[in-house]
């Protein structure tokens, strides 16, 4: 188990789960992310927001929030 924040690209991956209070679980479920949906990284840079794949939709997740989501392989 990792936070999404250091996850590889092409990597495919599974949300185990969250970490953070009220209002950034409700960021994340805005966004449509639930615990076992697979995910994929498209794209990431030292800085600057994520690129990942999310039921066939891309999305662009600031730093901040993916490190808060966390992944393991699938």
């Amino acid at each position: 188990m990792m936070p999404l924040s250091m996850a590889s690209v092409g990597t495919k991956l599974e949300i185990v789960g969250f970490r953070g209070g009220f209002g950034m679980r409700r960021r994340l479920a805005d966004l449509g992310m639930n615990i076992g949906m697979e995910i994929s990284v498209v794209s990431t840079h030292r800085r600057g927001p994520m690129v990942v794949l999310m039921k066939g939709s891309r999305f662009a997740i600031g730093r901040g929030i993916a490190h808060h989501v966390f992944v393991k392989p699938k």
